[in-house]
């Protein structure tokens, strides 16, 4: 374990580098923090520092730089995340307040994690498999073709057309309606199946064909796509940072443009707690340049789906935390809200 004068030293030296992307010597820290020791002291505590691994000597610059293991024990050391202010936390309430449905906070949410950060921003879709069904609509199209229309409590709504095998009648489609939101309102999508299987019994012979096509095609609205959504914003803002990719940034944005890559990216974060990755810590060889804040969102204590960003691993952590954190917030509270 480092003496807790050592690890002032490594925030010091973070810090610095975060702030000026200069390597850092001994003399300027002695000048910027209040350390309360010498200079040749600051000097053994930096060779100490770079013997264990938590600071490296680029190149022949007479600084240091961190590594992604004094990030690493920088970020599990923190004290605590840097808070938005008063204006930040305004405008983005009414920032995600103005969005009109579900695309539009997620489109919204992107933009202002991107913004606030200054970093690529990636944005899960909330899951169906960890949602509630808040509403199922059963609209007559033609004599024999519905539209079924499912609200999650997240606000996502899912649209399928339904070829009945016989004309139904507004009678029984108003029951079918009815019988099935009493039966799934308010559940989960995952004890959907077994709430609705006996439903067809309960109408007349004539009409169990229709009914059996209804459920057939919500059971399968349920079954998640294979393909999660995601969106992702601002991978311009990459290309401010050009030199903190040690050969090109082109991996980068490969990795950033695979779909699977992030969502396996966002699958490691905890749903609870905040989750950051530095540096080699990310599987993806692309990415091991970069660092990923990312939390889980949602409305009430369960998490529904992910957000987060990618930057450099020279990246200001205490800010970024901070921010990744207060917009999943504001997003839970839309969600539940909406």
């Amino acid at each position: 374990m480092l003496s807790e004068r050592r690890l002032k030293v490594l925030r010091a030296i973070v810090q610095d580098y975060v702030g000026t992307e200069e390597p850092v010597g001994s003399k300027a820290l002695t000048e910027r923090h209040h350390l309360g020791v010498s200079p040749a002291t600051v000097r053994n505590d930096m060779a100490v520092l770079e013997e264990e691994g938590f600071i490296a000597q680029p190149h022949t610059s007479a600084g240091r730089i961190p590594t992604d293991k004094g990030y690493r024990l920088f970020v599990d050391r923190l004290a605590g995340v840097k808070p938005l202010s008063a204006a930040e936390r305004r405008a983005i309430q009414n920032f995600l307040d103005g969005a009109v449905d579900l695309d539009d906070v997620v489109a919204r949410t992107v933009r202002l994690l991107a913004q606030l950060t200054r970093q690529v921003a990636v944005v899960q879709y909330p899951s169906l498999t960890r949602s509630t069904v808040r509403h199922v609509e059963l609209l007559p199209l033609a004599p024999a073709r519905v539209m079924l229309v499912l609200i999650t409590d997240t606000g996502r709504v899912e649209q399928r057309m339904v070829d009945c095998p016989t004309p139904v009648g507004e009678t029984t489609l108003a029951d079918l309606r009815a019988r099935l939101n009493s039966r799934v309102v308010g559940r989960r999508f995952t004890d959907v199946p077994q709430l609705v299987q006996d439903l067809p019994e309960v109408f007349e012979q004539d009409d169990r064909g229709t009914v059996s096509t209804v459920l057939a095609v919500l059971l399968e609205t349920l079954v998640e796509d294979t393909e999660e959504r995601l969106v992702i914003g601002g991978t311009a803002n990459l290309t401010r940072f050009g030199h903190d990719f040690p050969l090109t940034i082109r991996p980068v944005l490969e990795a950033l443009e695979e779909q699977v890559v992030l969502l396996k990216l966002l699958g490691e974060a905890s749903d609870s707690g905040m989750t950051v990755r530095i540096g080699h810590e990310n599987a993806h060889e692309g990415l091991n340049s970069t660092s990923v804040v990312a939390v889980g969102y949602g409305s009430g204590d369960e998490a529904v789906a992910k957000l987060g960003v990618v930057g450099p691993t020279r990246m200001d952590y205490p800010g970024t935390m901070g921010a990744v954190r207060a917009v999943a917030r504001y997003v839970g509270q839309i969600l539940a809200e909406s």
